[in-house]
């Protein structure tokens, strides 16, 4: 097995309508991922990820810069650098900057494991 370097400073952003930019830093192409997804997101102003809640799926949001506010189950929570939030299958919450700054966030989603090897 070998180790792989991946410089995120260097992976593509994409645009994401209402949710900031999006770059993939950890998938099957960049580094054989079969099992994980992992995003690095940036979100400002009015901008706010809503993960969609997914069925088999496990889902961590990390933030890495800035303030803002996590919506869980009705409830607002404010957070900053470090503070995060994980979501289970079919759990939803949304993250959006505080007072109109800017966040980073890195999202990582995986599917639930099924048969378990002891």
């Amino acid at each position: 097995m070998t180790t792989t370097f991946i410089r995120t400073a260097d992976v593509a952003r994409v645009a994401v309508k209402g949710a900031g930019e999006a770059a993939e830093v950890l998938n099957k192409a960049l580094c054989g991922a079969e099992n994980v997804l992992g995003t690095l997101r940036w979100l400002k102003g009015d901008e706010r990820l809503e993960p969609a809640a997914k069925a088999a799926t496990h889902q961590l949001i990390y933030l890495m810069e800035g303030e803002g506010v996590i919506r869980l189950n009705g409830k607002d929570y404010p957070v900053g650098r470090g503070a995060g939030v994980y979501l289970g299958p079919e759990e939803t919450a949304s993250i959006a900057p505080a007072a109109k700054g800017t966040l980073k966030l890195f999202h990582l989603v995986v599917p639930e494991v099924k048969d378990a090897v002891a």
